[in-house]
């Protein structure tokens, strides 16, 4: 690895003045530009080596600069760049859509339909659970992220730095309790919360939809406990709600699955996909059972860019990767050596309070003496990572916790070298 810390960076210096100038001060991001990336490493324009525990923020699950994607990228740039499917179809938007359909889990038919962000696939959800019940109301959790357009973030939980100084937002949008075991709540405790909410905020015959992230990710990479998918799932069919799993962040075999929900046994009507789908391309969908997916009028769903052609060549390529049990097996057995590792690195660093997630979909929490959220702890970690060549972030509504997303493809060496520098920060940094 490069000597990130005394390397000279007049490359990055002088860009960096170009971002000042030119970017919107509200985009965040440090000074750090790449020049190319392959597998599970990024190297920037002044040479310096990194490994990339983060993926674009869970975007990288088939490594960056994944061969096979770009080979199917090469071969669409010669015959066609866009067309706009609402106007002429194309066979790589069909074959986008019956991979999704196989990873929707459920005996039943489904159908799907494509869009350009994780954002933009939910905000289609709602309303096509709005479509189909004809009621108005949204529920969704504690600690949920979802998006930043008006809907997906009246859905997210986190004010700072997604809602402040953003609204008004979306009516009919209700927050039950969310499950956190670690700070005390419990499925119980959340379900009650939920038939709580029915009682004083919203009746369950007003309410079209609940949605959830299996896996919590902005909100701390919070795993449904085992039985609570299932547990909503009941209560959603007893007053005719549709239950839509929102998998941009979790799917895509993020946790060694195509979707986050197949651990749990669980049949969503309506689902979301992003982020990893496209293999570095942005694209998005929505999937479902058939009847509900054909509920809305000709028209009422869809988009210029939506499947784009180039997009969509990636995304069959990255999907059809991940259906491949090999894949999977692959990515589990990542998982499984990354959780070792950390559950090792609790025991010797009293300020991680939890290691949790699903596969190598995995979170550790910090905490102070006391068992309260250390966001301080968790930014020192991030930038003394930074320093010595590791990429890794925050997350949590406190910003306490380390987001664990490391591209799936990545060595042993990698994870190796990753963790050694993760651990070494955690201790330098806690003393």
């Amino acid at each position: 690895m490069t000597d990130i810390a005394n390397h000279p960076t007049p490359n990055t210096d002088r860009l960096a003045a170009e971002r000042d100038k030119y970017v919107a001060s509200g985009v965040i991001g440090r000074p750090f530009f790449v020049e190319r990336a392959e597998g599970a490493r990024i190297w920037d324009v002044d040479g310096r080596e990194f490994l990339d525990f983060v993926g674009g923020i869970g975007v990288a699950n088939n490594g960056h600069t994944n061969p096979d994607v770009v080979a199917a990228v090469k071969a669409q740039l010669d015959s066609y760049l866009h067309q706009c499917f609402s106007l002429h179809s194309y066979e790589p938007y069909l074959d986008v859509c019956r991979l999704l359909c196989e990873c929707h889990p459920g005996d039943f038919e489904k159908k799907a339909f494509l869009a350009n962000s994780g954002a933009e696939a939910v905000e289609n959800a709602i309303k096509i659970a709005r479509y189909f019940t004809k009621r108005d109301g949204i529920v969704c959790l504690d600690n949920a992220f979802h998006g930043r357009t008006l809907m997906t973030m009246t859905l997210t939980a986190k004010v700072r730095p997604y809602k402040l100084g953003m609204g008004p937002f979306a009516p009919e949008v209700y927050r039950a309790t969310g499950p956190y075991p670690f700070r005390g709540i419990s499925s119980d405790d959340a379900i009650d919360g939920l038939h709580r909410l029915f009682k004083n905020q919203v009746d369950p015959s007003n309410v079209a939809a609940i949605i959830y992230e299996p896996v919590q990710g902005e909100g701390g990479f919070l795993p449904m406990p085992d039985d609570y998918p299932s547990r909503l799932a009941e209560i959603a069919a007893e007053h005719g709600i549709l239950i839509i799993a929102d998998e941009v962040q979790s799917g895509m075999g993020r946790t060694g699955t195509p979707a986050a929900v197949d651990h749990y046994g669980v049949t969503p009507d309506i689902m979301t996909w992003a982020k990893s789908m496209g293999g570095g391309l942005p694209i998005s969908g929505v999937t479902g059972r058939a009847d509900i997916m054909d509920c809305v009028h000709k028209g009422g769903i869809g988009g210029t860019y939506g499947g784009n052609p180039l997009s969509c060549a990636a995304a069959k390529v990255a999907i059809t990767e991940v259906l491949d049990p090999n894949f999977q097996d692959s990515a589990k057995a990542l998982g499984a050596r990354m959780r070792s590792r950390l559950d090792g690195l609790a025991e010797r660093v009293d300020a991680i309070g939890e290691v949790r997630g699903l596969g190598p979909m995995l979170g550790v929490e910090l905490v102070d003496a006391d068992g309260r959220p250390d966001a301080a702890t968790t930014a020192a970690t991030v930038e003394a990572a930074f320093n010595k060549g590791l990429i890794i972030m925050g997350a949590g509504v406190d910003s306490n916790v380390i987001r664990v997303l490391v591209p799936l493809v990545a060595t042993e060496a990698d994870i190796e070298e990753g963790m050694n520098i993760l651990e070494q920060c955690l201790s330098d940094v806690t003393g």
